[in-house]
C-alpha cells in the first residue's frame, strides 16, 4: 500500500499498479533496463498488474521472475478493456501508466493516471489526461517508490 497526502490533491491510497506494455515499460518488445529492479521494489508495495495486447508477442518471457499479473487483451475495444480491468481492481484505489490511445480510459479512471513518452511516442489525448506525464519509465515508477516526488508535482 502507498498513502499520499497531497495538498490541494487530496488523499491517495494506492494498492494496485496497472501498466501498459509495449511503448510504455518496453520499447519494440525489450523491456527498458532498470524496469525489472523497479517492478521488484514496487511489488512489495502495491500488486502490478500489466494489461497488454501484447504487439510482440514476448511479455510473459520479458516479465519472467516479476511478481506482476499479465493480462493479454484481445483485439478490438481495449481501451474500455483497460479501463474496466481498473474499475474492477477499484479506481480509488489504483495507480496506472500508460502512452497509448487505448491508455486514456484507465488513466482516466484510476486514481493517479501517468503518462509516458518513450521511444515510440505518446497519443496526445492519453498525456493530457494523465496527472503527471514522464518523459522516462523509470522516472514514472519512481514517482511511487519515491512518492514524494508526487507531492511536490501534484500540489496545489
Amino acid at each position: 500500500m502507498i498513502d499520499i497526502s497531497i495538498p490541494g490533491f487530496g488523499e491517495v491510497h494506492l494498492a494496485h499498479l496497472v501498466l501498459d506494455f509495449n511503448g510504455t515499460l518496453a520499447v519494440d518488445g525489450q523491456m527498458v533496463d532498470g524496469v525489472s529492479e523497479r517492478l521488484v521494489a514496487l511489488s512489495r508495495l502495491l500488486s502490478l498488474h500489466v494489461v497488454t495486447a501484447d504487439t510482440f508477442g514476448n511479455v510473459s518471457a520479458q516479465l519472467g521472475g516479476i511478481p506482476a499479473d499479465v493480462h493479454i487483451l484481445p483485439p478490438g475495444r481495449q481501451d474500455e478493456a483497460k479501463r474496466d480491468f481498473v474499475t474492477g481492481l477499484g479506481a480509488a484505489r489504483t495507480a496506472a501508466i500508460g502512452n497509448g490511445r487505448n491508455d486514456l480510459l484507465m488513466l482516466r479512471e484510476a486514481a493517479l493516471g501517468i503518462g509516458v513518452l518513450l521511444n515510440e511516442g505518446a497519443w496526445g489525448g492519453t498525456l493530457t489526461t494523465a496527472q503527471v506525464v514522464c518523459t522516462s519509465i523509470l522516472d514514472a515508477l519512481d514517482l511511487l517508490i519515491y512518492p514524494l516526488r508526487l507531492t511536490a508535482t501534484l500540489r496545489a
